[in-house]
């Protein structure tokens, strides 16, 4: 591919133009999985390409780098484009480590099963969420600070501090009553209200808590989008109800 503005070759199609300074893409879209990734560049609604990067998921002690090694190559791929936008969906664990290895603000693309690409140019004329910067243990507000089900109802809530697009969780009382639950520890992301924030029932036993989260949405529409991928991470972690 050459270069949209001087005619210079480019490596790869939609590269940064190193001769002219000017990009050849303008959003790029993440699709990850555990091993494998791909990432699309578009300029003005349409598709430059799409790059595969992979990995073999590695065990033990070795997983930690080699899942760094993974984002940091698909980061890369990114910071050749220098895109003005970057949108990211799939595997929790590889986004979250390929956002602490970028200098851009990665924007989650929550709706499960559908077309990453598609999703997000049939959203280009939204507003984009805003992504929250405040570390996840900073956005854990409220009075009632203990929380239902131990240290799996700490792994719940921390699904929802560490979204990019939730600016604080607030725990209510836990209350007792109504019908138990015999499958452990389970929650769930119910209807986003009118002003974009939604809440998580955490259930251990006959026990209830409910969970305020605010995020950065401006509408019910946009709040449920983050709902969908709160009840993704919670199917992903096995804790959906």
């Amino acid at each position: 591919m050459e270069c949209r503005r001087c005619g210079s070759r480019l490596d790869r199609a939609g590269d940064f133009c190193l001769v002219c300074r000017h990009p050849n893409v303008d959003t790029v879209v993440c699709e990850l999985g555990r091993e494998r990734a791909s990432v699309t560049g578009l300029f003005e609604g349409e598709r430059v390409g799409t790059w595969t990067v992979t990995t073999v998921q590695e065990e033990g002690e070795d997983e930690k780098r080699e899942r760094r090694n993974f984002a940091g190559r698909v980061a890369d791929e990114i910071h050749r484009k220098r895109p003005e936008e970057v949108y990211a969906t799939g595997e929790r664990d590889v986004l979250g480590t390929l956002r602490g290895q970028l200098h851009y603000d990665l924007r989650r693309v929550a709706d499960p099963g559908e077309d990453a690409v598609e999703t997000v140019l049939a959203r280009s004329e939204e507003s984009p969420l805003a992504v929250v910067e405040t570390p996840p243990r900073e956005k854990l507000g409220g009075s009632h600070s203990t929380l239902v089900g131990g240290r799996a109802g700490r792994e719940i809530v921390a699904i929802a501090t560490d979204h990019p697009h939730v600016k604080k969780v607030i725990p209510g009382p836990i209350e007792s009553g109504g019908r138990g639950s015999r499958t452990g520890v389970r929650a769930k992301a119910t209807r986003a209200d009118g002003r974009g924030n939604v809440r998580l029932l955490v259930r251990d036993g006959s026990s209830v808590q409910e969970v305020r989260v605010v995020t950065t949405a401006a509408d019910r529409g946009q709040g449920e989008r983050v709902r969908e991928d709160l009840n993704r991470a919670l199917d992903e972690e096995g804790f959906r109800e």
